[in-house]
């Protein structure tokens, strides 16, 4: 047992002065804080989602247009990640993650008093970037509140929450819907963000700040190549071929130049500097994957349940909770052995099983029950919660000291842009083929199947021992 805690992997790269950690109520309170934040950014996510049909009635617009409700939040939220990650970095992840619920909450009454659906994406946007200051530094700060030894049991925590508010989104806004108009989805944040305003100012740790300027020029470049990109793969999923192939090469003009540009500095936003490490880079891909695959199952279950399996919408409610249930109990389990058991195990393990779940889903008959749907969708996303939390906590400890900022940037990057890659092959999907449902169910196991494949091949690559400063 002794030799498992000295495995290079899970010790990873630490300052033991600078990653001591806080104690007793000190961390409760601070992971309160953090916690609060991060529920913020995902109930509203995942609220917005369920009234969607309302808002796009309601403000005469079409389901085409109502969607940029959700692409402008995940948009603005995964373009800015990197460049607020170094910000952070900068001027405190504690203050960072205070103005991006500040503006998170001003962004909120924004979207409650919008009278057009112009007025309600721009504000959707701004809510993105309040999001993504509060996502940029999110597990940079859970590094700094546990100490090295339980980082493992934090990013588990982190998780667990995740679970939730994905689980408890729909049915809030379904119940928000069934009593008031579709504003008080955005009204209803303020209370909950001023609790989390008043505990972020108090209970927050003070972290080491970077000497390194921030990087103006780098931050734009970030940015347009994000959005350029996502804008332009946006349009080629909606027919519009001109625009998405002028916009996606516009893309990689940006991102040429972005990359020449950051060769130059010492700490560059786009983390080549971590990048070049393997066991960084394959968990980071490993992250990519298992978010491709979950959201192949996430966006496309619906349709499959309502086409192959007509089941009504408040049914298909009900089954897809079990992922998320999951999801949130195998987090809150895993974090218990996060910190003795190498990641290349544990999460190619969950990943395995995220891909049987899906596998066991695809073969079923047409006429199943309702239970032998349910329990293939919680073991799908069992297998899911396992691998989360023992990846991210790779992420982390294989960046060195003051490169937190940079890792927790990635990793969120990994996150979403494996999620907006998984939405799209789904509208690839239905595009090419009549009846895609199976086919993404089919889809999304073998992606899972090829992150276990690389979880497992990173055992053949050790972390390199940090540098004493």
């Amino acid at each position: 047992m002794g030799s498992k805690m000295a495995d290079p992997s899970l010790e990873g790269e630490y300052d033991p002065e600078r990653h001591a950690g806080l104690y007793g109520m000190q961390r409760f309170k601070a992971m309160s804080s953090v916690i609060l934040a991060l529920m913020l950014s995902i109930l509203d996510y995942s609220v917005a989602n369920v009234a969607l049909p309302t808002i796009a009635t309601d403000l005469h617009s079409s389901a085409s247009q109502a969607i940029w409700v959700i692409n402008a939040y995940q948009l603005a939220n995964l373009a800015c990640l990197l460049p607020l990650a170094a910000i952070g970095a900068r001027v405190g992840f504690g203050r960072m993650s205070q103005l991006g619920i500040v503006l998170f909450l001003v962004a909120s009454v924004a979207c409650a008093v919008s009278q057009n659906m112009l007025e309600l994406t721009l504000a959707r946007a701004l809510q993105g970037v309040g999001s993504s200051c509060i996502m940029s530094v999110n597990i940079a700060l859970v590094r700094f509140i546990y100490p090295h030894k339980l980082i493992g049991k934090g990013i588990a925590l982190n998780g667990l929450f995740i679970g939730l508010g994905v689980a408890l989104g729909p049915t809030i806004g379904s119940f928000i819907l069934s009593v008031a108009s579709w504003p008080w989805i955005f009204w209803v944040n303020l209370p909950l963000g001023g609790i989390a305003i008043l505990l972020a100012s108090k209970a927050l740790p003070k972290t080491p700040r970077s000497e390194v300027k921030v990087d103006i020029f780098g931050s734009v470049l970030t940015v347009a190549s994000f959005a350029l990109l996502g804008i332009g793969l946006d349009s080629f999923m909606h027919g519009d071929l001109g625009w998405g192939a002028g916009l996606t090469g516009w893309s990689l003009v940006s991102w040429w130049l972005l990359l020449r540009w950051q060769k130059k500095r010492p700490e560059p936003i786009v983390p080549l500097d971590l990048l070049k490490r393997v066991p960084f880079l394959l968990a980071c891909l490993i992250s990519f994957c298992g978010f491709v695959a979950s959201n192949l199952y996430i966006v496309a279950m619906p349709f499959t349940l309502t086409v192959a399996f007509h089941k009504n919408p408040a049914t298909v409610g009900l089954l897809i909770a079990p992922w998320a249930v999951g999801v949130a109990v195998m987090s809150f389990t895993v974090g218990k052995i996060a910190d003795r058991f190498p990641a290349a195990l544990l999460s190619s393990i969950g990943l395995i099983v995220t891909g049987v779940g899906f596998i066991l889903l695809c073969i079923l008959p047409l006429d199943a029950d309702n239970t032998a749907i349910a329990w293939r969708t919680l073991v799908a996303g069992m297998g899911f919660g396992f691998f989360q939390p023992p990846n991210n906590r790779a992420i982390m400890v294989t960046a060195p000291p003051g490169r937190e900022g940079g890792a927790s940037g990635m990793l969120s990057v990994a996150r979403l842009s494996g999620q907006t890659t998984g939405a799209l092959l789904v509208a690839g999907l239905f595009t090419l083929f009549p009846h895609p449902a199976f086919i993404c169910l089919g889809a999304a196991a073998a992606v899972a199947f090829c992150g276990a494949a690389l979880s497992a091949g990173r055992t053949l690559f050790k972390s390199r021992p940090a540098k004493t400063v």
